[in-house]
Order: C-alpha cells, then sequence, then structure tokens
C-alpha cells in the first residue's frame, strides 16, 4: 500500500510510483469519484483534443499523415510503459 500525508492546507503529494504508473505528469488533471464514506478513486483525466490539437505537426508548420501520428503515439506509448 502506498500511503501519503495530507498538508494542513488539504493537499497530498501523489508518490512518484503512482505517477508513473498512471502515466501523470506536471500538468495533469485527476478526478477524484468517492465511494461510500471510506474509499476514493483517484483517475486521470485525459486531455481534450482541443488542448492537443497540433501537437504532432511538424515545426515547419506541415500537416502529419495520420501514420506518422500512429507512429508518434507508439512511440510515446512504448516510452510510459518501459
Amino acid at each position: 500500500m502506498v500511503t501519503a500525508t495530507v498538508t494542513s492546507k488539504g493537499q497530498i503529494t501523489i508518490p512518484k510510483n503512482v505517477r508513473t504508473s498512471l502515466h501523470l505528469h506536471a500538468g495533469d488533471r485527476v478526478a477524484f469519484v468517492v465511494h461510500g464514506q471510506n474509499e476514493v478513486v483517484l483517475t486521470p483525466i485525459t486531455r481534450s483534443v482541443d488542448e492537443v490539437f497540433g501537437r504532432l505537426c511538424k515545426k515547419d508548420g506541415l500537416t502529419c499523415t495520420v501514420g506518422q501520428m500512429n507512429k508518434a503515439i507508439n512511440k510515446r506509448m512504448r516510452k510510459h510503459s518501459s
């Protein structure tokens, strides 16, 4: 079991191994889903299309093909699962 301490301001730091498991990075959002009175599930919130629009374009402004996007996604997923 992994634990964290609540600060006087009601804040916690998500332990590194949990952040790694959930693929969380600085700026990512999470949802807290309360189950009953003694259980909470922390769920990563995926980013909307508007937030990531254009990130896979080349620096010269050219758009990417679907194949290039799939390759970039696969590369990123392999990096996170290692």
